[in-house]
């Protein structure tokens, strides 16, 4: 029975902080609060972070450990009965807190996700383990003017869109016909070499072959060796009723072509609504402002409006209609995006004033304006208020 650590025991532990005490986690915790845990701390201590401080590398060496013995099931056992004497004369097998070639080997891919932008990198490379050896194409934008008209009905378009395309001579590889892309001899196919600085081992993108992991001794004449050319595309475009200024549209792998055999980008289409002459857009509400003669604000009427399906639509104008009075009609606006409402239509009217007026229509005026009494009441209630106004200064 083991009832107290041995000498030899207790003073290795007095060199060394309990693993749990230095992740800041109870001996309970489960493997995600460690991973988290450490993530948090090595971040913080990270030398890269820290250029230059020994205290900070002396603790990230210090959570390395921890996380590296607590991880393991048969590490953290060991490490719960016997403590840190478990990794002594190679007790706790042969994967112990040595930090050895396979340590650096098992911590190569958490490394990578929490440092990639301290290495250089910005995060797992296209190349090489793990990925595809052939860069993705670039991301394309097209830039697409459409009417009022088009974003309420919708749309098929046909856009030509100049770009990049898999290369048919060399079908993509950039090796010329009859040969083909050799193992990089400096990465083994790898994509990436490593280097060691003490306990540090980091990772880069291979010189030689750029993280591709092949090298082209003999390249295809037609693309140079990118496994791709310039030419201009046809694409149909379909675009949906209801769209606003703004709209961005996806279409799917239409964008550059890889190099060498890469999967390709994605191609944006902006929208761009150009100005109506009837009408404005709020959203998916119209607004029209419709000028009235001054006889059919004073006497009522009907007038027709254009609609923007192209229509007509007919406005009851009540006597005494004043200028900038909005009539409202119900669902004569835009379509709402993937849905079957509509927004309204609002008609705004402004009465106009007579011009070019003959001496008969302007006797019948000044004849109307002397026997008008109450026919204009808000503008007589203006000047009535403006007289008091001028009265309170002694005017």
């Amino acid at each position: 029975m083991v009832f107290g650590a041995t000498s030899k025991q207790a003073e290795y532990e007095m060199a060394k902080r309990d693993y749990y005490e230095v992740l800041g986690v109870g001996k309970n915790a489960d493997d995600k609060e460690l991973k988290s845990a450490f993530r948090k701390m090595a971040k913080q201590y990270h030398p890269d972070a820290n250029p230059g401080d020994s205290s900070a590398e002396q603790k990230f060496k210090e959570v390395s450990e921890a996380y590296e013995v607590l991880k393991e099931p048969q590490k953290r056992a060991a490490y719960d009965r016997f403590g840190h004497a478990a990794f002594e004369d190679g007790r706790g097998g042969a994967g112990g807190p040595g930090f050895g070639p396979e340590f650096s080997s098992s911590m190569s891919d958490i490394f990578e996700d929490l440092f990639g932008e301290f290495m250089g990198g910005g995060g797992r490379r296209a190349g090489g383990r793990g990925g595809s050896n052939a860069a993705r194409g670039s991301d394309l934008r097209y830039d697409m003017d459409i009417s009022l008209t088009d974003a309420y009905a919708g749309k098929s378009a046909q856009i030509r869109v100049p770009t990049s395309v898999t290369c048919e001579v060399c079908d993509g590889s950039g090796a010329k016909p009859g040969t083909s892309p050799t193992t990089c001899p400096t990465c083994n196919g790898q994509g990436a070499v490593r280097s060691s600085s003490g306990f540090f081992t980091v990772e880069r993108a291979c010189p030689t072959c750029h993280g591709r992991g092949t090298v082209i001794s003999d390249p295809c004449t037609n693309c140079s060796g990118q496994g791709r050319v310039q030419k201009e595309r046809t694409l149909s475009v379909n675009i949906p009723a209801g769209v606003e200024d703004g709209t961005r549209i996806r279409l799917a792998n239409e964008g550059e072509s890889g190099v060498r055999g890469g999967p390709s980008g994605d191609l944006y289409i902006f929208l761009s609504i150009k100005q109506h002459e009837f009408f404005q857009r709020d959203g998916a509400d119209l607004f029209s402002r419709v000028p009235i003669s001054m006889t059919s604000a004073a006497l009522g009427g009907e007038i027709e409006v254009p609609t923007i399906d192209g229509k007509k639509a007919r406005v009851t104008i009540p006597e005494g209609t004043q200028g900038g009075k909005q009539f409202r009609l119900k669902g004569k606006g835009m379509p709402v995006l993937r849905s079957s409402q509509h927004g309204d239509m609002y008609i705004q009217v402004s009465v106009e004033t007579p011009v070019n007026l003959t001496r008969k229509q302007k006797e019948l005026l000044r004849e109307f304006e002397s026997q008008a009494k109450d026919n204009s009441p808000q503008s007589a209630g203006f000047f009535t208020k403006a007289r008091s106004f001028w009265d309170s200064f002694g005017s």
